[in-house]
């Protein structure tokens, strides 16, 4: 495992939260553990795009932890979902949602356990992928790019879009901060506050007066050229050496 999971546990029920808390804070494979005690307050905390796992009550006054679950569809890289609930009526609809587990309540700490497990597993196995697929949606229709297609992506507002070989662009709800982090790894570069790039798709890097730039491919054997903060020229030509002229 790469790094320890960030974690978010959602319950209306303060002891139930409470407890939860204690037990995987004893847990190593656990990272950071934020909490909400509704979905509507879950909701605002999955928007900063920095979970990696979800302890989902179901059974919550107003969003439930099912139409929780169901509203991830539109985030680019959703969190995995472990159900918690004092029933086992949904687990049939859960694990329909793709939810790594189902821990009935009262919890005990060795099957607690196994579902982190499992969690890490899957987040491992996602991670070995180097040609991850992004889901995005357009005119009500979820479809999947490539990430290897993307050549850079730029921050707009809450949202990031992403630009691809052939040309097309997608907007997906995610921090540029977090897609940044999250695709270091895979090859991209934070050339701007604003803006990250696809090493693999740079064809040339050009210096002028102490400022950069870096070329891109485009659609039709064209280019694209990109301003490189200031920031970020140093550790760029450190980075890409063999690109620079």
């Amino acid at each position: 495992m790469a790094r320890p999971l960030r974690t978010l546990v959602v319950d209306d029920e303060q002891p139930v939260l409470d407890e939860l808390v204690w037990l995987l804070g004893r847990d190593d494979r656990i990272g950071t553990i934020a909490t909400a005690r509704s979905g509507t307050e879950a909701l605002r905390r999955l928007d900063s795009g920095d979970i990696d796992l979800l302890f989902l009550d179901i059974a919550m006054p107003g969003l439930t932890g099912i139409d929780i679950a169901r509203l991830l569809g539109r985030f680019s890289s959703p969190p995995k979902i472990i159900f918690v609930t004092a029933h086992d009526a949904h687990a049939v609809e859960a694990f329909d949602l793709n939810a790594v587990d189902y821990l009935l309540k009262p919890i005990r700490e060795e099957r607690l356990r196994e579902s982190v497990r499992r969690a890490v597993a899957d987040t491992d196995a996602g991670a070995a992928d180097s040609d991850d697929t992004i889901a995005v949606e357009l005119a009500g229709v979820t479809r999947f790019v490539s990430r290897s297609k993307v050549t850079h992506a730029e921050a707009q507002g809450d949202y990031v879009r992403l630009h691809t070989l052939d040309g097309s662009s997608h907007l997906i709800r995610t921090p540029l901060g977090s897609l940044a982090e999250d695709w270091s790894e895979a090859g991209f570069l934070r050339i701007h506050r604003s803006m990250v790039v696809n090493r693999a798709h740079i064809v040339e890097v050009r210096m002028s007066s102490g400022r950069a730039s870096v070329v891109v491919s485009a659609p039709g054997g064209t280019t694209t050229e990109l301003q490189v903060a200031r920031r970020h020229t140093r550790a760029l030509r450190e980075l890409i050496g063999e690109h620079t002229p």
